[in-house]
């Protein structure tokens, strides 16, 4: 339920039919302000009531009540720049005056939603209805935000991934994880093989680099964030060792991997595996991997 106040005369209210059984994400609104949005998929209609209270007693004369459910990407880069890839409006009342409170039912039906809710550092992809009141001075606009999940099959082929870094006549490792594409409650396993070592090695750590990328060239900008990073050894290895890789996904903030959404933005996921010497020199390998949501039991 989401109400407001409009100057001193009109509060309106926004509901989503059966809101309290759905799942629900916390996100943050405007101004940083958290929010919890009830959670939708593709293809579900999104439906529910409008509320439209007169305070002090006061009439309300408008031109036109109508509610509309749209999709919109915000680049933060681009101050004030967002583009709506889906717009579907209802009528909620025609022109006149209003002078008590009246509740309006909406409904959008089997709404296509083509891509992922997303929240990230330049980007924002969001969904949500908008109610204006249109008026002779200032429409009056408020927004209320859902959340949209996408699932996806499994794939079909899901090879291993098997590579080898090495620095002649110092280093040579060969290091395979079990696949390249984990849903996001998925594990990834994986073992490292020191076939050489000349080098005195510290420690080695594993993390996951989350990369967003907005725009196009020549204003494109990329965004690394590191999701975790942990050690997976200490101390220096010796030749022929192997060294095991176990790692849970579920624990932490992930999203699927989205390509090119709608000509905007990227969002990719990689296995950083760091060596790190005596006199900290760090020596790295990077590998993508794809992540996708599947349905939770």
């Amino acid at each position: 339920m989401a109400s407001y106040l409009f100057g001193s005369s009109v509060d309106v209210d926004i509901r989503f039919e059966g809101e309290d059984a759905r799942k629900h994400v916390d996100t943050k609104g405007e101004k940083e302000k958290p929010m919890s949005c009830p959670v939708y998929y593709d293809g579900e209609s999104v439906t529910g009531t409008v509320a439209v209270r007169l305070r002090d007693g006061k009439k309300l004369v408008h031109d036109g009540i109508k509610v509309e459910f749209v999709g919109s990407i915000e680049m933060f880069h681009e101050r004030g720049s967002h583009q709506e890839f889906l717009s579907l409006s209802q009528e909620l009342a025609a022109p006149g005056e209003m002078r008590q409170a009246s509740t309006f039912d909406y409904g959008f039906k089997n709404v296509e939603k083509m891509f992922e809710s997303y929240q990230g550092i330049n980007v924002k992809l969001r969904y949500y209805i908008r109610v204006t009141i249109s008026r002779r001075m200032a429409d009056v606009s408020q927004t209320r935000d859902i959340w949209v999940y996408s699932y996806r099959l499994p794939p079909e082929v899901n090879n291993p991934i098997k590579m080898e870094v090495g620095i002649e006549d110092a280093l040579h490792i060969e290091f395979e994880y079990r696949s390249a594409k984990y849903h996001l409650k998925d594990v990834i396993v994986g073992k490292i093989y020191f076939l050489l070592v000349r080098i005195k090695i510290k420690h080695t750590e594993l993390s996951i680099i989350r990369r967003e990328t907005t725009g196009a060239p020549p204003n494109q900008y990329n965004e690394s964030e590191t999701v975790t990073k942990f050690e997976i050894m200490d101390g220096a290895p010796v030749r022929g060792e192997t060294v095991p890789i176990r790692l849970f996904l579920g624990g932490f903030e992930l999203t699927p991997t989205f390509r090119d959404v709608n000509k905007k933005f990227s969002v990719r996921y990689y296995l950083n595996l760091v060596l790190v010497d005596e006199e900290n020199r760090r020596y790295f390998k990077q590998q993508e991997i794809t992540l996708f949501r599947i349905p939770e039991n």
